[in-house]
């Protein structure tokens, strides 16, 4: 694995970094394939978005230019990119004319199971609840402990991924993925206003849809939803896209449906190009 801090081969961050002090900062994970960033606009212009919620000051262009010269050297794999506020002294202020920090690490592509893409997943149901903060909802900031605690309640290989909810017990996400359900031939997806990540991959496919032809709603889903769906699947920006084939909390099964297979070519020609 290699990394750069501010453009620089180094292995060492400063112990006063509001990153490692109050995870003041952002992360993107992008894919990496023949020297080549997956889905580089879209991942920028999450960050951009999350930089201007968070007040911090980046220089977009810059951080393109870095990300296409790192994904060069590592060719294919995974790159991070974190997004601190920089370095400071003690205490919560941001201190006048701090620089940001750009930390960008490499590691391989993860190596999952075939059988998850080809004949879908088990979802074990997280007792852990999302916080509801709309100034921090949709953004992927480096405030991850619920994930953390979320992903630490099953250690088995039976199931690939978690169901999260909110404290009001509404469906949001996977831990490291977005979730959609079919149901009476409309793609739905979770609102993700209150608390949530709002995955490239999951920007991408709404994105993608009408031009296909299929119908979407972005609205809050309940457990009783998923009972009542016809297909299930997850996706994010490294895997492209699960089907769901069952979950812990609930006794249904769903299958690998139409819809789900024609959107899962959509996502890997989005992460080929």
């Amino acid at each position: 694995m290699h990394s750069w801090i501010d453009g620089q081969p180094a292995t060492a961050v400063n112990l006063h970094n509001r990153g490692l002090a109050y995870g003041d900062g952002l992360f993107e994970t992008i894919a990496v394939r023949a020297g080549k960033p997956s889905l580089l606009e879209l991942h920028l212009q999450r960050l951009a978005l999350g930089c201007q919620r968070l007040a911090i000051s980046i220089d977009l262009p810059l951080v393109r230019d870095e990300l296409l010269r790192f994904a060069s050297q590592l060719g294919d794999g995974v790159a991070k990119l974190i997004v601190t506020r920089g370095d400071s002294q003690r205490g919560y202020a941001p201190g006048v004319g701090v620089a940001a920090r750009r930390i960008l690490q490499g590691s391989p592509l993860p190596q999952y199971p075939a059988v998850n893409a080809e004949q879908g997943v088990r979802l074990f149901a997280c007792q852990t609840r999302l916080a509801e903060q709309p100034l921090l909802a949709g953004l992927k900031h480096l405030n991850r402990l619920e994930q953390v605690l979320a992903r630490g309640e099953w250690q088995d290989a039976e199931h690939a991924e978690g169901l999260v909810c909110d404290s009001h017990g509404r469906v949001i996400e996977g831990v490291y993925s977005n979730l959609f359900m079919v149901r009476g031939g409309v793609l739905q997806t979770p609102e993700l206003s209150r608390c949530g990540v709002a995955g490239v991959m999951r920007g991408a496919l709404l994105a993608q849809a009408p031009a296909l032809g299929i119908s979407v709603q972005v609205s809050d889903l309940a457990l009783a939803d998923l009972e009542q769906a016809e297909e299930v699947f997850l996706c994010n920006s490294v895997y492209g896209i699960w089907p769901v084939l069952e979950c812990s909390a609930l006794k249904l099964n769903w299958p690998a449906g139409p819809l789900t297979r024609k959107l899962q070519a959509v996502a890997r020609t989005l992460l080929d190009t």
